[in-house]
């Protein structure tokens, strides 16, 4: 049976339906297994045309180990928010297509072993991508783990499996949350032999994709990175909307047999750290009644966006309508011929406006600060079916393609949000890169509202780039400012009240619903539950308003306890939260192996702290986001950023492959 599927601008794709659904990669033994390549050479032409063409020439040179296609005249262009085959003309793109297909189509008919990377071919490979021949070998290590023949696993923690079985089976962790964190945490503890239970306060898995279920709710982090590295999916869309993304964490639950370690409804209230047993009594509630859960280790896995903040407005709550906030959308309101006014004009309402639009009568939007709008044509789109043959058939193309994003979308992003010393525009730009980007963001600005002059001064930030979140849009947001039942205002609100929202200028707002977008309790972490320490310091009250914790996972004097997303580590423009927990747990199972060994709890050293969120605050300041003064959920009350990670993710990797026990008193 024939189909025709649209593919790219003006490409039609003629194929059957096993080129169009292709077989989902599997699983087998830890490895990642492709479907074998049973496609025609016109099915394989057809699907070569969706290729990204840089991942597609390292896939090439690594299927067959000639490296000359790299070392031609063919160099991709590695520029900020560029196409991905930016520098490669339309002839280019048509030699390499026809190379991909002579390598593919022999594989086909003859697939062998994949060649064996040197440490000077990956280098090569990884200069070739990224055009800085510099950096290549910082991130070779990364990749040699990627592209092990052997099967090696790029986040596991060999440590944890030196400890003998019996000593893994008498250890026991409590989890609190059951989002993508928490699931990690449960995959690789059972993996690794320790019994453990995931405390979960709703009656489902996925957490943020659990909670979140506002109109247009998606990811703003590209799929193929926003995944488990163990566990890829074939995904329908380049950024998948929660429905999907929920499905693939209830998914992860049950293929990973996690359902019966999850007490579902189930809130930590109170946990205290017993020095004479050392280990931790967890109070948990559950239906108004109460119980007490004892573990050798805690690993938090709340978050750092999981409860909703309401503004500090005069007023607020005292409107007569439904009002609620976008984190907690109530769906039995039908906005169909409404005024709704919404309050804050970040990620939520960027992405629920357009679609309530379409029903209410008329939508206001009051913006305080506007956000920087990055541009992403494939925003809503479908991933082509000829992409989805390539990602789930041809040996490393996946893996290119996947670290081609990371590149793209994080890392390579670094330099445009970096201060450049004796820059002189603090509030505009921070160095010649931030200003450079600046210019593409506002270009894409006056584009979009070049008849609309006063949404451009509306919309157009007086802060550097990369100093509050940005938001990525394929021009849905911007289109929808323009609509004639949409308004942005800017005017300082004064309260709200019983009829709408009044602001500053004195003008009173009439609507019959509100929406609060105004984000969450970022900085405070692991509310509302008290958590005392060994000297009995409750921690929220240890920390006061400035939480911190050495690599973002653990803190003085709570022995034993780990966080995933922790304090400073946020990411701002490089990359996905995803990368990082599978960092924080590879390095969580490695401080519960040397807790095990020692037959204690350990308790990293107060110098050792203090020494690395120095760091962490001197890497701050040559930053977008340490150097502007612009508000942001980024920083405490008092200015510091308590939240981001100011250096690469591959950083990261490396600093959290494993623990140093010099770092730990053990108690």
């Amino acid at each position: 049976m024939d189909t025709i599927v649209p593919i790219n601008a003006g490409i039609v794709l003629t194929t059957r339906l096993t080129l169009m659904r292709p077989l989902m990669q599997i699983k087998n033994g830890g490895t990642t297994q492709l479907a074998p390549i049973t496609a025609t050479n016109d099915e394989i032409r057809e699907a070569l045309t969706s290729a990204h063409l840089a991942p597609l020439m390292l896939t090439i040179a690594h299927l067959s180990g000639d490296m000359s296609i790299l070392r031609g005249d063919i160099r991709p262009e590695s520029a900020f928010l560029g196409p991905p085959d930016a520098g490669i003309s339309d002839e280019q793109g048509r030699t390499i297509r026809e190379r991909a297909f002579d390598v593919i189509s022999a594989w086909r008919d003859n697939p062998g072993d994949l060649h064996e990377l040197s440490d000077d071919e990956l280098e090569e490979m990884i200069s070739f991508l990224i055009q800085r021949e510099e950096l290549a070998e910082i991130y070779t290590p990364f990749l040699r783990a990627e592209f092990s023949s052997t099967g090696e696993d790029p986040f596991a923690q060999p440590a944890i499996e030196a400890v003998p079985e019996a000593t893994r089976a008498n250890y026991h962790v409590l989890v609190i949350g059951a989002g993508m964190s928490g699931l990690l945490a449960g995959i690789r503890l059972k993996e690794a032999g320790i019994p453990f239970t995931i405390v979960e306060k709703n009656p489902g898995v996925g957490g943020t994709w659990f909670e979140n279920t506002y109109p247009g709710c998606r990811v703003d982090s590209a799929n193929h990175v926003y995944s488990y590295s163990f566990k890829p999916k074939d995904w329908p869309q380049h950024f998948s909307p929660q429905a999907v993304l929920r499905e693939y964490f209830e998914e992860c639950a049950d293929e990973f047999d996690l359902y019966g370690s999850i007490r579902f409804e189930t809130e930590v209230t109170e946990a205290r750290f017993d020095g004479a047993s050392r280990k931790w009594q967890i109070t948990v509630s559950h239906g108004g009644q109460s119980e007490t859960i004892v573990a050798d280790a805690m690993i938090s896995a709340v978050g750092q966006l999981n409860r909703p903040k309401l503004p500090d407005i005069d007023g607020a709550g005292t409107f007569d309508g439904p009002q609620f906030h976008s984190a907690e959308w109530d769906h039995s309101v039908d906005l169909t011929g409404k005024r709704v006014g919404v309050i804050g004009s970040g990620a939520s309402a960027f992405q629920f406006v357009p679609i309530i639009s379409e029903q209410a009568a008329d939508v206001t939007v009051f913006q305080r600060t506007a956000p920087w709008v990055v541009p992403s044509p494939d925003y809503f789109k479908d991933v082509p079916a000829g992409k989805h043959w390539l990602l789930n058939h041809v040996p490393t193309y996946a893996k290119w393609f996947r670290f081609s994003m990371f590149w793209r979308s994080a890392e390579g992003l670094m330099e445009g949000v970096a201060v450049d010393e004796g820059w002189n525009k603090p509030e505009v730009s921070v160095g010649q890169q931030n200003d450079v980007l600046r210019e593409m963001l506002v270009g894409n600005l006056k584009a979009h509202f070049e008849d609309h002059p006063d949404l451009l001064e509306k919309c157009t930030p007086n802060y550097p780039p990369g100093a509050k979140r940005a938001l990525v849009d394929d021009g849905k947001w911007l289109t929808t400012l323009k609509k004639d039942n949409v308004h942005l205002l800017t005017d300082p609100i004064a309260n709200v009240n019983a009829g709408g929202i009044a602001t500053q200028d004195g003008t009173q707002h009439d609507f019959d619903v509100i929406v609060y977008a105004t984000g969450f309790r970022a900085s405070t972490f692991l509310f509302p539950i008290d958590i005392y320490g060994a000297n009995g310091e409750e921690l929220h009250e240890h920390w006061g308003v400035d939480p911190r914790a050495y690599k973002g996972i653990t803190t003085p004097g709570y022995p034993n306890l780990f966080f995933c997303y922790g304090p400073n580590t946020n990411i701002v423009v490089n990359g996905s939260i995803v990368f990082f927990s599978e960092c924080e747990i590879r390095y969580i199972l490695g401080c519960l192996a040397l807790a095990m060994e020692h037959g204690a709890a350990l308790d990293v050293k107060q110098e050792v702290h203090n020494r690395y969120n120095e760091w962490i605050d001197d890497g701050t300041t040559k930053v977008a986001w340490g150097q502007s003064s612009v508000s942001t959920w980024y920083k405490n009350v008092n200015g510091r950023i308590t939240q981001n990670w100011p250096f690469t993710q591959v950083e990261f990797w490396k600093m959290t492959r494993e623990p140093d026990a010099a770092d730990f008193d053990f108690v």
